[in-house]
Protein backbone atom coordinates (compact mmCIF):
# COMPACT_ATOMS: atom_id res chain seq x y z
CA UNK A 1 0.00 0.00 0.00
CA UNK A 2 2.86 2.21 0.38
CA UNK A 3 2.28 2.51 3.67
CA UNK A 4 3.09 1.04 7.24
CA UNK A 5 0.38 -0.36 8.78
CA UNK A 6 0.05 -0.69 12.44
CA UNK A 7 -0.31 -4.47 13.48
CA UNK A 8 -2.80 -4.68 16.34
CA UNK A 9 -4.87 -3.69 13.19
CA UNK A 10 -5.36 -7.59 12.43
CA UNK A 11 -5.63 -8.66 16.09
CA UNK A 12 -3.94 -11.29 15.74
CA UNK A 13 -3.01 -13.92 18.79
CA UNK A 14 0.52 -14.65 17.57
CA UNK A 15 2.73 -12.63 14.81
CA UNK A 16 5.91 -14.70 13.33
CA UNK A 17 8.55 -13.57 11.78
CA UNK A 18 8.75 -15.51 8.70
CA UNK A 19 11.93 -13.79 7.40
CA UNK A 20 10.74 -13.85 3.53
CA UNK A 21 9.97 -11.38 1.23
CA UNK A 22 6.79 -12.63 -0.08
CA UNK A 23 4.01 -11.27 1.01
CA UNK A 24 1.02 -13.42 2.76
CA UNK A 25 3.69 -16.40 3.47
CA UNK A 26 1.71 -17.75 6.18
CA UNK A 27 -0.35 -19.47 3.69
CA UNK A 28 2.33 -21.89 2.95
CA UNK A 29 1.31 -23.08 6.79
CA UNK A 30 -1.93 -24.15 5.74
CA UNK A 31 -2.83 -27.96 6.74
CA UNK A 32 0.85 -27.93 8.80
CA UNK A 33 1.47 -28.19 12.60
CA UNK A 34 3.65 -25.57 14.48
CA UNK A 35 5.10 -26.36 17.99
CA UNK A 36 5.54 -23.04 19.50
CA UNK A 37 8.15 -23.09 22.92
CA UNK A 38 8.20 -25.85 24.52
CA UNK A 39 5.59 -27.82 24.14
CA UNK A 40 2.60 -25.89 22.73
CA UNK A 41 1.26 -27.63 19.33
CA UNK A 42 -1.11 -25.82 16.66
CA UNK A 43 -2.62 -27.12 13.89
CA UNK A 44 -2.70 -24.18 11.29
CA UNK A 45 -6.27 -24.83 9.32
CA UNK A 46 -7.42 -22.07 6.65
CA UNK A 47 -6.99 -19.01 5.67
CA UNK A 48 -8.04 -15.72 7.45
CA UNK A 49 -11.04 -14.08 5.53
CA UNK A 50 -11.39 -10.41 7.39
CA UNK A 51 -13.94 -8.32 8.23
CA UNK A 52 -13.99 -4.24 8.12
CA UNK A 53 -12.29 -3.75 11.45
CA UNK A 54 -9.03 -3.99 9.64
CA UNK A 55 -9.95 -0.90 8.09
CA UNK A 56 -9.74 0.84 11.75
CA UNK A 57 -6.47 2.30 12.81
CA UNK A 58 -6.14 0.63 16.69
CA UNK A 59 -4.67 3.73 17.64
CA UNK A 60 -7.02 6.70 16.45
CA UNK A 61 -9.70 4.28 15.57
CA UNK A 62 -9.77 6.52 11.69
CA UNK A 63 -10.88 4.78 9.00
CA UNK A 64 -9.08 3.87 5.94
CA UNK A 65 -11.24 1.72 3.81
CA UNK A 66 -8.17 0.90 1.08
CA UNK A 67 -6.82 -1.20 3.29
CA UNK A 68 -9.74 -4.00 2.80
CA UNK A 69 -9.70 -2.98 -1.18
CA UNK A 70 -6.29 -3.60 -1.48
CA UNK A 71 -6.79 -6.86 0.50
CA UNK A 72 -9.53 -7.78 -2.06
CA UNK A 73 -7.32 -6.80 -4.98
CA UNK A 74 -4.34 -8.71 -3.69
CA UNK A 75 -5.28 -11.62 -2.01
CA UNK A 76 -9.34 -12.35 -1.81
CA UNK A 77 -9.80 -10.29 1.18
CA UNK A 78 -7.50 -12.89 2.93
CA UNK A 79 -4.67 -12.63 5.35
CA UNK A 80 -3.30 -14.44 8.47
CA UNK A 81 -4.35 -17.77 9.37
CA UNK A 82 -6.73 -19.62 11.84
CA UNK A 83 -4.90 -22.25 14.02
CA UNK A 84 -6.43 -24.47 16.54
CA UNK A 85 -4.22 -25.72 19.74
CA UNK A 86 -3.57 -29.25 19.84
CA UNK A 87 -1.21 -29.26 22.74
CA UNK A 88 -1.37 -26.63 25.33
CA UNK A 89 1.59 -24.64 26.79
CA UNK A 90 3.11 -21.04 27.81
CA UNK A 91 4.53 -19.41 24.98
CA UNK A 92 6.62 -16.64 25.49
CA UNK A 93 8.07 -13.61 23.12
CA UNK A 94 11.04 -15.23 21.18
CA UNK A 95 9.91 -18.81 21.96
CA UNK A 96 11.24 -20.54 18.88
CA UNK A 97 8.81 -21.75 16.16
CA UNK A 98 9.07 -25.11 14.62
CA UNK A 99 6.96 -27.03 11.83
CA UNK A 100 6.25 -30.14 13.06
CA UNK A 101 5.45 -32.01 9.06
Amino acid sequence: MGTSLDKRRFRANIYLDLKSEIGFDEDTLVGRTLRVGAKTTIAVLERDPRCKMITLDPGTGQQNAEVMKQLARAHETKAGVYGAVLVEGMIRPGDEIALMD
